[in-house]
């Protein structure tokens, strides 16, 4: 693997990339009424981007931003002497916009009018999370603060051990770090995970998604590193601790001089509630990890810019017990580890057409293993898979059209071990496991991967409408050998007098099977575990419809809302083995899923910011289930027919905060959350004496057995921040951060087949320092 991560470096070390698939660049020149180069300072705003980032330009007046998202922007520029200016810009596509911005010497008075007005954005219809919400983001658990920023959004639920389920898709997230997608599963119960403090923004989607992106579209959240080319030795680095002795640190240092720029970062942490346990008492649930990375990058010339970046992470955990799992003494161990390097080019061939290039290695890898006092089973795994990435693409501005053709290939190889002990059939009178099921199990395969796909996709203006089309193709080979065309279609019509954008789309998604324990979940054992009939597993096919419209109530108040609906076949999810958080891909025959979101924001009303948004979805998956590791009795039970609420069928959610800034440098927040609750496989009546001994009778009192579901969950949470210092050579900033305040017993998941038990954070202070320099 090293010697092949080694060898791909060297082939395309003259490579380079955008921070993001979909953004776009602006190229600043400075200078006086003579044309001369002139030193500048500024900042650049967009109100419905989200971006707000300052700037300082070299002695020539040159100065280059990244990974713009499309909108609608104000330019700020100012030098010593000459009168500030503003200038109003757009960007609509990833080719470089280059403005020239020549300033007038001050006059002796000056009067400046700024028009407080809020405009629409009708093109990008993605979340766009600024650098700014990164930093005074609330204190997360850890290698979950990605995870927590992402699902402050509509649209998304936060499942058990940071699992984010979009509009009820379980296995079909994709990250994609730096234009390269990702489609393996990120959570921390698989132990890799984004470290937010590495990037400058997120861009994140549930629907109209360009032709660019297939494979995983249940929701997409893009990263994009920090574009920071300063001259000189400059970093950045924080700490954090808090209860459960939650514990993290990062530094990063990075060091530019003329075109080139190097950096490395490292992160750590330590916990003592790393997921979330089936039991209050919290038993056996300490994780610790970390990572390190470098980027390069060089910028040959106005044309040219490479970036290489290799990320090394490990994270060890415990398997949380069960009540009575901790009286027989059990210990099981997992751990995670990746190794990634990644090299992208970018070549402007001429003002209208851009090039990219991408490339990516990787080894990925997960073990467990058990004590011999494990219960009911003792497990043991040793997983993992290396993959290769390439990929290419050509944008082009002609006329109101934004063209971009493009191609990508993967190349795979994937090994699973897996076995178990059975120790316990029952415990007492109550049977655990069907006693048909071997005591022994043992099941090891390797085998490679081929994915390859190509897309075209055009975003055509003209006056106030909009329209996004494409169409993509996909060919997976693994466990199966299926391809697809994927058409898309978009369109947004703006009505500037009314402040109202009006939208819809069409998404067809060819989604592929998750890779975690894919080979095994896809091997024909049921009768060899005591079950009887099985499905093989295939690829995800959907349809996805969007309708939605931005009203803008008044120049500090704007409105969202969205109805989707999403059809499948093949409908991708997962089932647990037992309580070890070992997860197997599954496909339901079809499901279905509709909702609506809305959400109301508040932007800058004085010293106020906030939002409220709601959630509403209904999702019923149909029989019968293919994939899994299904023991016994459950295999029969999931071949027949019928209908069910899927597992992310949450009916109602609702997220608001509210923030207040009175001086620059402090502020307030409060925010609270509400989740009607998740339902669960209710298979007849209950043990409830048994299910007290192994949860205890607090949860039992959290689960609703008529209905069939987890009883509502609601928080509320407290942040405030300061910046204790401010100046030209550093700032440093304090933030606390009190989740749970009314310290309520909250349940995620209650025991089934496809889900485990869970339950949320109690009552949880973190204090977070962040200094730069």
């Amino acid at each position: 693997m090293r010697n092949w991560l080694l060898s791909l470096m060297m082939i395309v070390g003259t490579s380079a990339a955008l921070a993001q698939r979909i953004s776009g660049e602006l190229r600043l020149q400075v200078t006086d009424a003579t044309g001369a180069g002139l030193h500048a300072a500024g900042s650049i705003v967009g109100e419905l981007t989200g971006v707000n980032r300052s700037f300082e330009t070299d002695e020539q007046g040159k100065f280059v931003l990244r990974g713009l998202p499309p909108g609608r922007y104000g330019l700020t520029v100012r030098s010593e002497g000459f009168a500030e200016k503003l200038v109003p810009l757009e960007i609509v596509s990833e080719l470089p916009l280059d403005q020239r911005v020549s300033l007038e010497v001050r006059p002796l008075s000056t009067t400046i009018e700024v028009k407080d007005e809020v405009l629409l954005e009708p093109v990008e219809t993605a979340q766009y999370v600024p650098k700014q919400a990164l930093e005074d983001r609330e204190s997360a658990a850890a290698n979950r603060s990605v995870i927590g920023l992402v699902n402050t959004q509509p649209g998304w639920i936060l499942e058990a051990n940071g699992a984010l389920h979009p509009r009820g898709s379980e296995y079909d997230v994709q990250y994609v770090v730096d234009g390269v997608p990702l489609y393996d599963n990120r959570s921390p119960a698989f132990g890799q995970s984004v470290n937010v403090e590495e990037y400058d923004s997120l861009n994140i989607r549930t629907a109209g998604y360009p032709a660019e992106f297939g494979l995983k579209l249940g929701g997409v959240i893009e990263t994009a590193s920090d574009q920071d080319m300063r001259a000189g030795l400059h970093g950045s680095a924080s700490f954090q601790d808090g209860s459960f002795n939650n514990r993290d640190g990062f530094l990063s240092l990075k060091y530019s001089r003329n075109r080139t720029s190097f950096g490395i970062s490292g992160d750590a942490l330590a916990t003592d509630r790393y997921l979330d346990p089936p039991v209050t008492q919290n038993y056996t649930n300490r994780g610790s990890g970390g990572s390190f990375s470098a980027s390069l990058e060089r910028v040959w010339s106005a044309s040219d810019h490479t970036r290489f970046y290799a990320d090394h992470r490990d994270t060890r955990f415990m398997v949380p017990d069960e009540i009575l799992q901790q009286a027989a003494g059990q210990r099981q161990d997992r751990e995670g580890r990746e190794t990634l390097g990644q090299i992208s080019h970018t070549h402007i061939f001429s003002t209208q057409v851009l090039g990219q290039f991408r490339a990516m290695m990787r080894d990925t890898g997960a073990r467990l293993w058990s004590n011999p006092l494990s219960t009911p089973i003792q497990p043991a795994q040793d997983r993992g898979f290396h993959e290769g990435y390439v990929a290419a693409s050509i944008s082009a501005h002609y006329g109101r059209h934004e063209l971009k053709v493009g191609t990508e290939a993967w190349f795979s190889s994937v090994h699973e071990d897996l076995s178990f002990h059975v120790v316990n059939y029952r415990i007492g009178t109550v049977g655990i496991l069907d006693s048909d099921i071997p005591r022994d199990f043992h099941f090891y395969d390797r085998s490679p991967g081929r994915t390859q796909s190509a897309f075209v996709q055009d975003s055509w203006h003209a006056g106030n409408l909009n329209i996004n089309a494409g169409i993509r193709f996909d060919h997976y080979q693994l466990v199966a050998d299926e391809a697809a065309w994927s058409p898309r279609l978009g369109a947004a019509y703006e009505v500037p007098k009314a402040g109202l954008v009006i939208r819809g789309s069409y998404d067809r998604a060819f989604q592929i099977p998750a890779m975690e324990n894919v080979l095994l979940a896809s091997s024909d054992l049921g009768q060899t575990l005591g079950g009887g009939a099985f499905l093989p597993l295939r690829p995800s096919r959907a349809n996805f419809v969007e309708a939605g419209f931005s009203k803008t109530v008044s120049a500090r108040v704007r409105l969202d809302g969205n109805w989707y609906r999403r059809s499948f076949t093949n409908f991708a999810d997962d089932s647990l083995l037992l309580n070890t958080g070992v997860s197997f891909p599954i496909a339901f025959s079809s499901a279905t899923i509709h909702g609506f979101e809305g959400k109301l924001e508040l932007r800058r009303a004085g010293p106020f910011t906030g939002y409220v948004s709601y959630s509403n979805m209904v999702g019923i998956g149909y029989l019968p289930v293919a994939g899994g590791l299904f023991l016994g009795d459950d295999a029969d039970q999931l071949t027949g027919a019928g209908s069910f609420p899927i597992s992310q069928d949450q009916r109602n959610t609702v997220r608001s905060q509210l923030r207040y800034q009175p001086h620059p440098r402090f502020w307030f927040a409060m925010g609270g959350s509400y989740n009607s609750g998740l339902p669960f496989e209710n298979n007849g009546p209950a043990n409830l004496d048994f299910i007290s001994q192994q949860y205890g009778a607090d949860i039992l009192s959290r689960v609703n057995f008529d209905r069939g579901r987890i009883r509502p969950s609601s928080s509320i949470d407290a942040s405030a921040g300061v910046e204790v210092i401010h100046s030209d050579k550093g700032t440093l900033r304090i933030q606390t951060d009190v989740s749970n305040l009314a310290n309520r017993l909250n349940v995620i998941d209650f025991s089934g087949v496809f889900s485990g038990t869970a339950v949320d954070a109690p009552r949880t202070f973190a204090i977070r320092l962040r200094t730069e320099f």
